[in-house]
């Protein structure tokens, strides 16, 4: 038996224990409230909560959050086994998760902020904020006469405007997938030396070349790094100030934020288990040792709660509440497909939305069926991050679906099978 098959199976025998002296055995009701469960058959929740229990009762995962939200109100509400392996505290409500990737809806949120403050335009040259990032140079990976690879640099022959940031079409690559000799530069480049901020990461950023010409490919790469950078130069404020000041104030977000700053909340954070804590070439992030850096891309933690409230102000057209963020129109327009014929904007080949997805300004909107056997219905936004999270909304249902969990290796495989079972929970007319 392997270490981590070892590892799996001491965890799976310490859940069934707590289990046994439990008065739940098949997850944890988070609700505070009877749920109005019009629209979805018991029968197929009750699915959603076997096959969780059944994951981390096996030792794939610590412990996850389910929440379904429908019309605003949540209709199930679910925690799984621990959200420390090491202590086994319970998943609760104020469990606080690694968003990773979940956090370029919200920078992307509130680079839209500062357009209807008129501070910030789409079709504004990066440059105009970042100096750094005029004259940049493409490098395109060529086979010579001696059949050696090599880099050739051209010219960038547009630059770099704040939608590309938005929709991932910058041409900013990174070290996460492998593009070959200029993943190699990425990767030696030194980026996350030392302890830098965001003007310092983007500046180091501009030094490289860009893998392809701007507003021409889908490439999934520090694009929103750089827009957290843009935000602060404009704002004049940090990107968790400006963040904070106009999303987590006023949505009621008090968990949402980039470092675990107070000691009192440590005890709250979400662990994987011990074996499933590598993620590409870094291990996973601990959120309580503060850092300059506020990665836009990939830095915020958050609860369940707090990003439902963000979800559902989307849904709501920019407002919950009273509260309003955006504008509807502003809302639609980040709803809209940029990775389309009409765009001239191309998928790449590690194109993460997938089949049947377009890409808007900050996450995936669904487009058509699929190919993938995945099923949803369309105008569907949905995201994921690299520690497992992963949203999906359905607009013109008004549900709100989130899963929290902490599992590099394991949310690949859970999250279609997770999907279908909570469509084939909902009632079609």
């Amino acid at each position: 038996m392997t270490k981590l098959k070892q590892t799996r199976s001491k965890f799976a025998v310490m859940v069934a224990a707590m289990c046994m002296t439990s008065a739940a055995a098949a997850g944890t009701d988070l609700l505070t409230a009877p749920p109005d469960l019009t629209g979805f058959a018991q029968q197929g929740l009750d699915k959603v909560t076997e096959m969780l229990d059944r994951e981390v009762g096996q030792g794939h995962l610590a412990g996850a959050i389910m929440l379904i939200q429908h019309r605003g109100k949540p209709v199930y509400y679910q925690g799984f086994g621990v959200r420390d392996p090491a202590t086994m505290a319970p998943m609760t409500r104020d469990t606080i998760f690694r968003l990773y990737s979940m956090s370029k809806p919200v920078t992307s949120v509130a680079a839209m902020v500062l357009v209807e403050q008129g501070k910030l335009k789409l079709d504004d040259p990066v440059s105009h904020y970042i100096p750094a990032y005029a004259n940049l140079r493409v490098a395109t990976e060529k086979t010579g006469a001696n059949g050696q690879k090599y880099l050739d640099f051209s010219p960038a022959l547009k630059p770099i405007t704040v939608l590309d940031l938005m929709r991932q079409s910058s041409g900013i690559s990174s070290a996460f997938t492998n593009l070959g000799l200029i993943t190699d530069l990425y990767l030696k480049a030194g980026l996350f030396d030392g302890d830098f901020d965001n003007r310092e990461f983007a500046d180091r950023l501009a030094k490289l070349p860009l893998a392809y010409q701007p507003a021409t490919v889908w490439d999934y790469g520090h694009s929103t790094d750089v827009l957290g950078r843009v935000i602060e130069v404009a704002s004049g404020m940090s990107l968790y100030q400006f963040e904070k000041q106009y999303i987590f104030d006023p949505l009621g977000m008090p968990d949402t934020s980039y470092y675990v700053a107070d000691p009192a909340k440590a005890s709250r954070i979400a662990q994987p288990l011990p074996t499933d804590r590598i993620i590409g070439n870094e291990t996973i992030s601990d959120p309580t040792i503060p850092r300059k850096w506020e990665s836009g891309g990939g830095g915020l933690v958050a609860t369940t709660g707090d990003y439902a409230r963000f979800l559902q102000m989307l849904l709501n057209g920019g407002e919950i509440d009273g509260k309003r963020i955006l504008q509807p129109e502003t809302v639609a327009l980040m709803r809209k497909n940029e990775v389309a014929p009409a765009t001239d904007v191309k998928p790449w080949a590690y194109y993460y939305p997938g089949a049947g997805f377009g890409y808007g300004l900050g996450f995936g909107v669904r487009t058509g069926p699929g190919e993938d056997g995945v099923p949803g219905f369309i105008g569907e936004m949905a995201w994921g991050g690299a520690a497992g999270t992963y949203f999906w909304t359905y607009p013109d249902q008004d549900m709100v679906m989130i899963l929290m969990v902490q599992t590099p290796t394991q949310r690949g495989r859970i999250q279609p099978i997770l999907k279908t079972l909570v469509y084939d929970a909902i009632k079609k007319n």
